[in-house]
């Protein structure tokens, strides 16, 4: 059933829009804290509470030509939901508009690098996990496939990942595994992010890219409410930075794994920021 609920300040029609955001309540594959279904709609609640006004960017949301158009319909298969996403992140794509979707668990992102395999575009991992599994508990498309499905459709030199601090043996021993070109959470904390994300700017080039948000990637100090924590992860201002120094090469982004019925409200609320801050670093385009 499409959400009734909106973000906040997305006060325009789909064709008038310039960012389109959408949501999709599915953790079909979750394998420790359920509840990402729920996600969603929360962040739209914690949207509510944040002024328009982006203080950081001087820029207010009101101005963003935003539309929600709810969530997608809800389904069982993760490999419907998948296929619903490449359709509905495509067709936005195609609209000349900035797709931002909430999720749901990170599987869903699966679709979105269904929909970019056609475009000369990179795509950029925020992530504790490598989750480059080959499969996950006989599901290809689960959530701790993301990033090995993703490299399959996009090659190698489209996709990176910031924050690991997560790899299993199997995905450790994969011979492709030394081609995921990734940077770990202990990277950043010994080398700095500016020096850590020009490197992975330096690998990807100049394509435009696509901003996968997995919450996990950010320590659970500052998001907690996720559903499967890590410890040592990159910061917030961590993040902000990665956001402002791609802002404008930007050409749409999700935000994932968030768990609700384990947050204190702070994990969703830090989600509806960084809407904002993906939207005010971008600007008018």
């Amino acid at each position: 059933m499409p959400s009734l609920l909106k973000f906040a300040d997305s006060d325009y029609t789909y064709e008038e829009a310039k960012f389109v955001i959408f949501g999709v309540p599915f953790d079909g594959t979750t394998s420790f804290r359920g509840g990402a279904r729920f996600a969603p709609n929360a962040i739209r609640e914690a949207s509510i509470n944040l002024e328009s006004f982006v203080y950081d960017k001087s820029f207010n949301m009101k101005n963003a030509k935003i539309h929600d158009f709810g969530n997608l319909d809800e389904q069982g298969r993760v490999e419907d939901v998948v296929n619903d996403v490449k359709f509905n992140l495509g067709k936005i794509l195609d609209d000349n508009k900035f797709p931002l979707m909430l999720g749901g668990e990170h599987s869903i992102t699966i679709g979105s690098a269904k929909a970019l395999k056609n475009y000369d575009y990179a795509m950029i991992f925020i992530d504790a996990h490598s989750d480059f599994r080959e499969s996950y508990l006989g599901v290809e498309y689960s959530h701790a496939c993301v990033s090995k499905r993703s490299f399959e459709y996009l090659g190698k030199e489209r996709i990176a990942s910031i924050g690991v601090r997560s790899v299993s043996p199997e995905e450790y021993d994969d011979p492709e595994f030394k081609d995921f070109y990734h940077k770990t959470a202990f990277y950043v904390h010994k080398n700095g992010i500016e020096r850590t994300f020009d490197e992975i700017l330096n690998y990807l080039g100049k394509k435009q890219i696509y901003l996968s948000i997995d919450m996990d990637g950010i320590d659970p100090s500052f998001a907690p409410g996720v559903a499967t924590p890590e410890p040592f992860g990159i910061s917030t201002w961590d993040l902000i930075y990665v956001i402002d120094k791609i802002g404008k090469r930007l050409i749409g982004a999700d935000i994932v794994e968030i768990s609700p019925p384990f947050d204190n409200g702070n994990t969703s609320m830090l989600a509806a920021r960084l809407v904002q801050e993906i939207i005010s670093s971008k600007g008018n385009f």
